[in-house]
C-alpha cells in the first residue's frame, strides 16, 4: 500500500526535500546544493538520497509536491520562448506602451523592461467587441491565417491571444486560436479569456504573455522531471504548488504556468499558516530566509494573504518592497510577500561613495559563499556569521559542507574592511546589521504599512539563515514571539505537503451595487463553481472532500482599483449584498485609514475559491526528556555584549518537551541554526517547536 508523501522544494542555493510517512508521521530530510544548469538533477538528487537513506520502496510513495522557480527564472534570465502576440487592430503596441507608473518616480535613468513579445512579433487583427461584449466588427478570419503563418515563418513556438474585451465574449479569442492550432499544428496557443478573465486589457495582455513565454519551458521542465521520476521507479502523480498556495496536477501547470511563477515562495507561506493553526496563533509572520532571498508574508485568522497583481522579472529581488512597477504585471492570484535580496550568499560590498551594502547580487548555490571553499571570493552574510561564530564551520549541514573561516575572514578584510578603515570583526557585525535593516524594513512592509500592528503577530523563522536573524528582528520590530519550527531548513517542503488543490475562478461583473439583481449574481456564482468543481472531480477529488468559497471585487464607483471582500456562504440574496458592502467599507478603514459610507459603490468582478482537501499527517511529539545540558561552547560575538562571549550550544535534537533555554544560546540542527540573544529564553513545546520570547515571558 502507497503511504508516503514527498515534497521537493528547489532554491536558488540548496534544493530541500522531505518525506512523511502517512501512517506514523515520521518525517525525513535531505538537502542539496541546487543545480541552476539543470534543476531537475538537483530535485532528482534529493528524491533518490532522500528515498535510499530511508529505505523506502519508490512504488510506496502516493504523491509528490513541487516548488520549483523554473517559471520566474525564465523570465529573468531571459530564457523564455520565442512568443507571438496577436491582438485586436490598433493595439498592436500594447505591450511597447505598458504602463505610465515608474518604481522611482524622480529617476531619469529609469528603463522600462523590453517586452517579453518584440513589436515584431505582434500582429493586430481586424475584429471589435464593446464592452457588454456585443460583436462591432467580425473577425477577418483571413487576416488570422496570414497573421499565424507569419509567425510560423518566425519560428515561434507558443502564441499569446489578447482581444479587446474578450473577458465579456470569449468567442473571437476562441475561434483566432482554432485558426492558429490549424496553421501551426504544435505551437502552443494562450487566450487572455481563459487565463485573465479581467478588465484592464494591459494587464490581461501581459498576464497572458508569461503564460505564453513561459508555458514551452515549463512543459519541458516538468514533463522531464516525470520522466525522471518514471525511471526512478517512482510512479506517483506530480502535484505543483501555485503562486495562491495551493497546487494543481503537472498537466494543467504546464498548461496555466502563470499560476506558479511564485511557487516555491508560497510554500512556506502555507507552511507557517498551518504551523500557525495548529498552535492556536492565527496571526501570523512568516519569516523565510534561504540563500537567496528574504521572503515576508502576512497570516490573518489563519490565511494567508492573497493579492491579485505581481510583478515578475523586475528588480524583483533589487531592494524593499521589490521596485513594484519595475518587472511584468502578472495578474493571478498570488500570496502577498515583500521578498528581497537579503539571503545568505547575499554578497557585501563597498559602494562608490565608500558606504557598506548588502544585496541584491547573491553568490548562489555556485560558486556559492567564501566559507564553502567553491571557488567564491566576494563576502557575504553567511561568512559573516561565521566569522562572528554563529555558524559551527563543522557542523553545517549536518557537516557535510565544511566552513572555511579564515576564507571568510580574509574575504571580508580584503573586499569591505580596508576599504572602510575598520576591523573585520566589526565589518563583518556591519554586514549582519544592514542585512537585518532591510529584513525589518520588509516586516513593516507587510505589517505597519498595511494597517497591521507587529506586536499582534507571532513571527514563524524558517529557511536556512531564517532563525540565525530571527530573534533580532523580532527584537527591532516588537514581534513578541519567535516560533522556530522542526527542520525550518527545509519548512517550505512541509508547506508542500501541508497544501490543498485549488482552482481559483473569476468572471468581471461590473455593475453599481445599487444595480445588482441578486438574483443573476448568484447565477454567476454557480457558473464559476460548477467549473471549478469540475475541473477537482477530473483531479479524482471525491465530492465530499470539496469546499468552494466566494469573493467581490468592490471598490467606490470612480476608484481605479478594488478590494476583496468575502461574501457569506449559502445563497446570495439582498441581505448578503449589504454585509459585503458593510464590510467594503471597514475594510477600506483598515487599508487606507478612511471610509465614505456615503458613497456609491461598484462591484467589479466576482471570484470562486474551489478547493479539494488532502488529508495532512499529524505532527509527531517530541517527548520529555533529560534537562538540556550544552553539547560544546565556543565564542560567538553579540553587539549588545560588546563582543565575543563564551556560548554554550545545544543539540536540538536533544531538546524535549518543556525544556527551556536562556540566551545568549545557540541551537544546531542539520539544516539551520538558531541564534539566542542576551535577554530572551526559548521552550521547546510538545511537537518539538523552540518558542523564543523576552526572558520573562514565559
Amino acid at each position: 500500500m502507497t503511504r508516503y508523501r514527498l515534497g521537493v522544494d528547489i532554491g536558488g542555493t540548496f534544493t530541500d526535500g522531505m518525506l512523511i510517512d502517512e501512517a506514523t508521521g515520521e518525517v525525513s530530510i535531505a538537502k542539496v546544493l541546487s543545480t541552476p544548469a539543470d534543476p531537475a538533477a538537483g530535485f532528482l538528487e534529493a528524491t533518490a538520497r532522500i528515498v535510499r537513506e530511508d529505505g523506502v520502496r519508490p512504488a510506496d510513495v502516493r504523491f509528490v509536491v513541487h516548488g520549483t522557480t523554473v517559471a520566474t527564472n525564465a523570465i529573468i534570465e531571459g530564457r523564455t520562448a520565442r512568443t507571438g502576440f496577436v491582438t485586436t487592430e490598433g493595439f498592436r503596441d500594447m505591450l511597447e506602451i505598458a504602463r505610465q507608473t515608474r518604481p522611482s518616480l524622480y529617476d531619469l535613468r529609469f528603463e522600462k523592461p523590453p517586452p517579453l513579445v518584440g513589436r515584431d512579433l505582434a500582429f493586430g487583427i481586424p475584429e471589435r467587441l464593446d464592452a457588454e461584449g456585443r460583436v462591432l466588427a467580425e473577425l477577418d478570419e483571413g487576416a488570422v491565417r496570414e497573421a499565424a503563418r507569419e509567425l510560423g515563418r518566425l519560428g515561434v513556438e507558443s502564441v499569446a491571444v489578447c482581444l479587446l474585451h474578450s473577458y465579456v465574449n470569449p468567442s473571437h479569442e476562441r475561434r483566432v486560436a482554432e485558426l492558429i492550432g490549424e496553421e501551426l499544428p504544435g505551437v502552443l496557443v494562450s487566450i487572455s479569456s481563459d487565463v485573465a478573465p479581467e478588465i484592464r486589457e494591459y494587464l490581461r495582455a501581459s498576464t497572458t504573455v508569461i503564460n505564453a513565454s513561459i508555458r514551452p519551458v515549463v512543459a519541458g521542465y516538468l514533463a522531464n522531471v516525470e520522466a525522471r521520476l518514471r525511471v526512478a521507479g517512482i510512479a506517483a502523480e506530480l502535484l505543483v504548488m501555485q503562486s495562491s498556495g495551493g497546487v494543481y496536477s503537472s498537466r494543467a501547470a504546464g498548461e496555466r504556468p502563470a499560476f506558479m511563477v511564485e511557487s516555491g515562495p508560497a510554500a512556506g507561506v502555507i507552511a507557517a499558516a498551518a504551523l500557525g493553526a495548529g498552535l492556536d496563533r492565527p496571526e501570523i509572520i512568516s519569516f523565510d530566509m534561504g540563500g537567496t532571498t528574504a521572503k515576508v508574508g502576512l497570516i490573518r485568522g489563519g490565511e494567508p494573504t492573497i493579492t491579485k497583481e505581481y510583478q515578475v522579472g523586475a528588480s524583483a529581488h533589487a531592494g524593499i518592497a521589490g521596485l513594484a512597477a519595475s518587472g511584468y504585471p502578472l495578474r493571478t492570484p498570488v500570496i502577498d510577500l515583500v521578498e528581497i535580496g537579503a539571503g545568505g550568499g547575499s554578497i557585501a560590498w563597498v559602494d562608490s561613495g565608500g558606504m557598506l551594502r548588502v544585496g541584491p547580487r547573491s553568490a548562489g548555490a555556485d560558486p556559492g559563499p567564501v566559507c564553502y571553499g567553491r571557488g567564491g571570493t566576494e563576502p557575504t552574510i553567511s561568512d559573516a556569521n561565521v566569522v562572528l561564530g554563529r555558524l559551527d564551520p563543522d557542523y553545517f549541514l549536518g557537516g557535510e559542507i565544511p566552513l572555511d573561516v579564515e576564507r571568510a575572514r580574509d574575504a571580508i578584510e580584503r573586499r569591505c574592511a580596508e576599504q572602510l578603515g575598520m576591523g573585520v570583526i566589526a565589518c563583518a557585525n556591519g554586514i549582519i546589521e544592514i542585512a537585518n535593516a532591510a529584513m525589518v524594513n520588509a516586516l513593516h512592509l507587510v505589517s505597519v504599512q498595511r494597517g497591521y500592528d507587529p506586536r499582534h503577530f507571532a513571527l514563524v523563522a524558517f529557511g536556512g539563515a531564517g532563525p540565525v536573524h530571527a530573534n533580532t528582528l523580532a527584537r527591532d520590530t516588537a514581534i513578541p514571539e519567535v516560533i522556530v519550527p522542526p527542520r525550518p531548513g527545509i519548512f517550505s517542503a512541509m508547506g508542500l505537503l501541508s497544501t490543498d488543490l485549488r482552482r481559483d475562478h473569476l468572471a468581471t461583473f461590473l455593475r453599481p451595487a445599487a444595480a445588482i439583481d441578486p438574483v443573476e449574481l448568484e447565477a454567476a456564482f454557480q457558473r464559476l463553481e460548477s467549473g471549478a468543481v469540475a475541473e477537482l472531480r477530473a483531479e479524482r477529488m471525491a465530492d465530499a472532500d470539496i469546499a468552494s468559497s466566494r469573493f467581490l471585487d468592490v471598490r467606490y464607483l470612480g476608484q481605479s482599483y478594488e478590494l476583496p471582500i468575502p461574501v457569506q456562504p449559502g445563497a446570495f440574496g439582498a441581505g448578503a449584498l449589504a454585509a459585503a458592502e458593510r464590510h467594503f467599507h471597514q475594510e477600506h478603514e483598515r487599508a487606507y485609514g478612511h471610509s465614505a459610507p456615503e458613497e456609491p459603490l461598484e462591484v467589479v468582478s466576482v471570484r470562486v475559491v474551489a478547493v479539494g482537501r488532502i488529508a495532512r499527517p499529524e505532527p509527531r511529539a517530541v517527548g520529555k526528556r533529560d534537562e538540556p545540558a550544552p553539547r560544546t561552547r565556543r565564542p560567538v560575538y553579540f553587539a549588545e555584549l560588546d563582543g565575543f562571549t563564551d556560548c554554550p550550544i545545544y543539540d536540538r535534537y536533544s531538546l524535549g518537551e518543556g525544556a527551556r533555554i536562556s540566551g545568549p544560546a545557540i541551537v544546531e540542527e542539520l539544516d539551520s541554526t538558531t541564534v539566542l540573544h542576551p535577554g530572551y529564553a526559548a521552550s521547546v513545546d510538545r511537537h518539538g517547536n523552540l518558542l523564543i520570547t523576552t526572558g520573562n515571558g514565559g
